[in-house]
């Protein structure tokens, strides 16, 4: 079956979804550890949460890039997801979805999170023909995140080492049946209309 061209997978339950971000050790141990995001990580900075855990190794490379060494699957409610999607404007302006650009820079403005779709990746991190999600957070959306939404923090590096190492190799089957088992996500029209782009 071919895939549609923005459509949101993720690793799931039916009332969670789990999300990736990756941080300097500093913070994502921490978060590991206690469960939640510790004092030092910043509340008032945008944050971006991304559903496809290939998305997020092409993000931090294998969690090698500086500042991005540790990778944390975090699971938050599906009522927090879905919320933070119906308060969401795209992050770039789209002719005949918004009115006019000053309409979008408004909302945008406004909007608690934004979304942006870029192209999946395959296990070499090559761009896919199909599109996934990226969620930014700030103000109420972060708040909320951080204080309402995480059920669990998983510090999945070792995951993502181990991974990297048989797509290394040219094992690619090893490395496919040790990946997150990411599944389309149940949205209805209603939730994503105003973000398809």
């Amino acid at each position: 079956m071919e895939e549609p061209r923005r459509r949101i997978r993720a690793l799931r339950t039916a009332s969670t979804i789990t999300v990736y971000q990756a941080y300097a050790p500093a913070i994502g141990g921490p978060a590991a550890r206690q469960g939640r995001f510790p004092t030092t990580w910043k509340r008032d900075r945008m944050t971006w949460i991304k559903p496809s855990f290939l998305w997020m190794m092409y993000r931090c490379g294998w969690a090698t890039k500086a500042g991005q060494e540790t990778v944390l699957a975090i699971e938050i409610t599906r009522d927090g997801f879905e919320w933070a999607l119906r308060h969401a404007c795209l992050s770039s302006h789209v002719p005949g979805l918004h009115p006019d650009r000053a309409a979008w820079q408004r909302e945008l403005k406004r909007a608690p999170a934004r979304v942006q779709w870029d192209p999946e990746r395959d296990l070499h991190l090559r761009p896919l023909p199909y599109r996934s999600l990226q969620l930014g957070l700030s103000g109420e959306a972060v708040r909320r995140y951080a204080d309402e939404w995480i059920r669990s923090i998983r510090d999945v590096t070792p995951l993502a080492r181990e991974i990297h190492a048989h797509v290394s190799r040219g094992d690619l089957d090893s490395a496919a049946r040790l990946l997150p088992q990411e599944h389309p996500y149940p949205a209805d029209a209603g939730l994503l209309a105003h973000l398809r782009g």
